[in-house]
Parts: structure tokens; C-alpha cells; sequence
């Protein structure tokens, strides 16, 4: 079937001119990305009932009117508030198995599918204006209904869902259809659907489900911190376990053994990728998802977080020729976010960039990017190998975690690549002593090590509650400052606020410690100098460590003494 164009049909219908389409044409050509439609009612050629009409014309659907409708809370209760407004989306009619919903977007196909993926439902879809649709969430929706806690209490009153749950318990009379049904039941989907939502909404990046003797909990981590949801039932524990593991298509009858996942979602139109691990306790399942939103990060250098000096001399030292380049830090401190922005920075067309990663984590155009897949033997070790006789010019390796993959880097940085890659160490001087351990001799790190990058992220302050503080004369001390360093110094927090969820912080910020490796530095690994040693002289070159990077963010008032004090150690 040909698809009329929407400009055409609004024509036919006699809503616009031709010359009247030629500017909103043209309009458009200075508006990349924006709708042909949206531009003529913004032009006010059209009206948003006008503008419904011609799309439901176009893609063969039918108009409601939502206003002359009143919708019966069975109905509404089939899609959550979070589904609804992260949709813009209004249930209208069930029938059978097939939800019929409202859209204001109904050139979106991928809602369709989503709405299909998460609840279960054959998805019938029509047309309604954006104004309808959205005084219709308002309406209809209130957080006191829609509510992770609401959820809850309905399952907690559930006496058939607790009865199911309990005949599951019984390991001897063990059912796969009865398990793989309450999986699928209505409200264990809508309870998972609901975290799944709001965890994505709000950009975390874990989510926690852990059963314990008495109670089943659901944590999950924003900006480095864990924050505990209301618990669901205890009794619901498997079922919920059991609905994240048919997602991840994992065996579900195995609960005795760890098990490896992925989910794939589609979530407001962009990708959302979730590793699902499953960990046997004394207690049933464990299990946690993490979120790689793509759609979240922004892969550039000057969004990183660096300052002026850092970024200049860092800039510099991925621009070599050859030679490996370390960033460092704990897990989620943001190091691939670095490197990714670093490769996305050397992306040109004349040289070719190859990663290996475990996961691949972002997919960017014009760069070869190959999981690591340990079942089959594809490791960081071999991938390299491979790597090597595809003629790269910059490689990433997501992790050196063996002498054998160190070596092969180093190999590679000596026949003229350059190589980027992580490790898991305290901070950058330390990194020249954890390379020793893997048995990598002194001469070839003096050889082949350019830079090393320690960093961590903190959380921001609040920018919508933030105010000056007092800190106690311990806290300074533990960061290492005399009292008449911090004279005159103004010390801030966040009171908290509906912007930051009452917690004082929204959105976190790098702290970094840069050390480039010269002449003198060399000679002193060469000369087994303790990391002590390394840090007082690359300090004396310039390097600033990341306690004190971090103190010069709490003076500017940028994020908090206690943060700094979580993430970094003393010198």
C-alpha cells in the first residue's frame, strides 16, 4: 500500500494551499527532524483537530474524540500513568486480547510495538489531538492512583495471586505451566513494567531485586546510590523473578545455577539494552538489571566533565600517533563513557577505529565494534590478535583483565597503534604498580604508556535547592585541610526539592587525575620507585589528584564535602 503524503492530503482536504505547503516545505528544510504536520500547525495553517483528521486519513485509522468519551477505570487500568505519559498514550476499548489506545503520534510505529512487548495485549491504535491526549492524562491519571506503592497494595489483597504463588513453593510439586502463568499474569506484568519505566525514566543504571528470609526487596541505583522502592509481597519473589527471566529468555525451571541475560526494549522510540544476571541465594533469586540507555549519554569530550587544563593536555595526548592510553577507576565511574567520547573525537574517515568490549555498551557509526563472547572463546585476549591483522590505527579493549591481554596491548602500541583501555585500580600512579603485578616488564610500560586517567563520579548538587552549609571541623580534616585552608570558603548542599526527589543531588560530575608520563617519570619506574614517589613528582609536573580535584568542586559549589569524601581516598 502507498502512503499519501501528509502534505498532499492536507491539501485534498482543503485545510491548506499548495503555495501555503510550499512554506511549510520550507520551513521545514530550516527545521531538521521536526514533522511536516506539527510545522503547519505551529505556522497556525492548521488547527490540532485538523492536523488528527489528516493523519488518520493518511495512515488509514480512525479519529476519537476523547473529550466526548468517558473512559471506565477497568479500562485505564490496563495502562499505568508512567506507560501513558512516556506514550503520550489513552486506553480506550478492550476486546478479546487487542487494547485499542489513543495516540497523538501516530506516525510513531515503534509505540505499537512497545505497548505490545510490554503489556501483553494485541495493540489496535487511533488517532486523538496532542491536546486531548494530554488533558485526558490528567484527567483520568493521578500519582495517588498509578503509583509503584498503589500497585503493591492491590497485589497485597490479591488472595488468588497469593494463593498461586504459595502452591509454587513447594519445590517437589514444582508446575513449569502454572510457574510460566503467574509469570505472565496481569498484575506481576504491571508491577515490572512500572520499575522498568521509572527506573528508565529516571536514568538509573541498576535495578536490584533481592528476596530475603521475610521480605522480597526492589532497589535501585540513580547516580551511584541505591534508593529501596516500597517491597512487594515476599510471596511474589519468584513470580516476578521468574516474569524477568521468560523476558531475558533464560531456562526457568534452572534455579540453582547463576544465569546470564539480555533483555532488549524499546522505550520512547530509542533502544534500551538491559544485562540480566540471576545469582541462587539461601532465599530464591537474585537479581539484577543493568540499564544501558543509549539515548542518555552524550559521547563527547566537552560534555565529560573535564576542566580547561585537563582537557587540553588529555586532548594532546589521544592525538599521538601510537602508544596505550589507561583510564582507571571502580565499576560505573564512567571510564567507557570517557573513552567512547575520545573515539568519537578521533572518528574520521581517514583511519580506522576497532573496540572490543564486553558488552558493547554504545554503537557508533564508523567505528568496528566486537563483543566479547566467553562461551565460544571470543576473548579480549584473541579479539586483539584478530584485531591486529585488520589494519587499525586506534583500538579499544574494554578491559585489561589478564597478563595476556596486557601484553598483546603493549604489543600493539609498540607496531604503531594507538591503544585505549581500563583497568581497576585506586588512581593513576597506582596503575604502574598494578601493571607490574600482571607481570608486564618495566621497560616495555616505560615504553608503551602514555597517559593514565583516574576518575569518579559524584553527585551534583541540586541546582533548584542548593544553599550554603556549615561543615564540621572532622570532615575537613578528613579531607586533609588545615582550618585556615578553608577561611573564607563557602561550603554548599541541597536542601532537597521535587526536582531531586528530595535527596539534595541531581546528576553527577567527573573528577579526574591526569598523569602523562615523561622523561623523568619513566626513569623513575624504571628505577622501581614506590607509588608514593610517582604521585609527589607527577604532582610537581602539574598532575592535581582527585581529592583535590574534588575539593576545588565543592568550593565552586558543584557537589558536596561528604561526596568527595565517599569517592576518593587520601593521599
Amino acid at each position: 500500500m502507498v502512503v499519501r503524503r501528509l502534505g498532499q492530503i492536507l491539501v485534498d482536504l482543503g485545510f491548506i494551499t499548495d503555495e501555503q505547503l510550499e512554506l511549510v516545505i520550507e520551513e521545514q528544510l530550516q527545521r531538521p527532524g521536526a514533522l511536516l504536520g506539527k510545522i503547519a500547525e505551529d505556522m497556525g495553517l492548521i488547527t490540532d483537530d485538523q492536523l488528527a483528521q489528516a493523519l488518520a486519513e493518511q495512515l488509514n485509522m480512525q479519529v476519537i474524540q476523547l473529550t466526548e468519551v468517558e473512559l471506565p477505570p477497568d479500562i485505564l487500568d490496563r495502562v499505568t500513568e508512567t506507560m501513558a505519559q512516556m506514550y503520550r498514550v489513552i486506553p480506550v476499548q478492550f476486546d478479546g486480547n487487542t487494547l485499542t489506545c489513543a495516540t497523538c503520534d501516530p506516525q510513531n510505529l515503534t509505540i505499537q510495538d512497545e505497548l505490545r512487548t510490554f503489556l501483553g495485549y494485541d495493540i489496535r491504535m487511533v488517532v486523538a489531538t496532542e491536546r486531548d491526549i494530554l488533558s485526558a492524562i490528567e484527567k483520568y491519571y493521578s500519582s495517588d492512583v498509578d503509583s509503584v506503592e498503589a500497585i503493591i497494595r492491590e497485589l497485597n489483597e490479591n488472595e488468588e495471586l497469593f494463593a498461586a504463588a504459595n502452591a509454587l513453593t513447594d519445590e517437589k510439586a514444582f508446575n513449569l505451566t502454572d510457574a510460566a502463568a503467574l509469570a505472565d499474569s496481569a498484575p506481576v506484568r504491571k508491577l515490572l513494567n512500572m520499575v522498568l519505566l521509572l527506573a528508565i525514566k529516571d536514568h538509573a543504571s541498576d535495578i536490584h531485586f533481592e528476596p530475603f528470609e521475610d521480605e522480597f526487596r526492589i532497589r535501585i541505583k540513580a547516580e551511584g546510590v541505591l534508593y529501596e522502592m516500597v517491597p512487594p509481597p515476599r510471596h511474589l519473589a519468584f513470580a516476578i523473578t521468574t516474569r524477568i527471566k521468560v523476558m531475558a529468555n533464560l531456562d526457568i525451571a534452572e534455579r540453582r545455577l547463576p544465569q546470564d541475560g539480555r533483555i532488549e526494549l524499546m522505550v520512547g522510540g530509542h533502544p534500551v539494552d538491559l544485562r540480566v544476571s540471576v545469582l541462587p541465594t539461601m532465599f530464591g533469586e537474585s537479581t539484577v538489571m543493568r540499564i544501558l540507555d543509549r539515548s542518555v549519554v552524550s559521547l563527547s569530550l566537552e560534555n565529560v566533565g573535564m576542566d580547561e587544563a585537563t582537557l587540553s593536555l588529555f586532548r594532546k595526548t589521544i592525538d599521538r600517533p601510537n602508544g596505550i592510553v589507561l583510564v582507571t577507576g571502580p565499576t560505573g565511574s564512567g571510564k567507557t563513557t570517557t573513552l567512547y567520547s575520545a573515539l568519537s573525537e578521533l572518528n574520521h574517515i581517514k583511519d580506522k577505529l576497532i573496540t572490543t568490549e564486553d558488552p558493547v555498551e554504545y554503537d557508533i557509526d564508523g567505528i568496528v565494534q566486537i563483543p566479547i563472547d566467553h562461551d565460544i572463546g571470543v576473548t579480549f585476549a584473541s579479539c586483539l590478535r584478530a584485531i591486529l591483522r585488520q589494519d587499525p590505527d586506534t583500538i579499544l579493549v574494554g578491559e585489561i583483565r589478564d597478563t595476556e591481554t596486557a601484553e598483546i596491548a603493549v604489543q600493539a602500541s609498540l607496531t604503531g597503534h594507538l591503544v585505549f583501555s581500563t583497568l581497576h585500580t585506586n588512581d593513576a600512579p597506582s596503575t604502574v604498580t598494578r601493571m607490574k603485578d600482571m607481570g608486564i616488564p618495566t621497560f616495555l610500560i616505560t615504553a608503551c604508556v602514555e597517559a593514565i586517567l583516574a576518575q569518579r563520579l559524584v553527585r551534583r548538587i541540586c541546582s533548584g535547592c542548593r544553599e550554603e552549609t556549615e561543615v564540621s571541623q572532622e570532615i575537613i580534616m578528613d579531607l586533609g585541610m588545615k582550618p585556615a585552608e578553608v577561611e573564607g570558603k563557602k561550603f554548599y548542599r541541597g536542601r532537597g526539592c521535587d526536582k531531586c526527589n528530595n535527596t539534595g543531588y541531581k546528576g553527577r560530575i567527573g573528577l579526574f587525575e591526569l598523569m602523562i608520563l615523561n622523561d623523568d617519570l619513566r626513569e623513575m619506574i624504571m628505577g622501581n620507585s614506590t607509588t608514593d614517589e610517582l604521585r609527589d613528582k607527577a604532582e610537581s609536573y602539574g598532575m592535581i589528584p582527585l581529592r583535590k580535584y574534588g575539593i576545588n568542586y565543592v568550593f565552586q559549589g558543584h557537589t558536596t564535602a561528604d561526596e568527595v569524601l565517599r569517592e576518593t581516598i587520601a593521599d
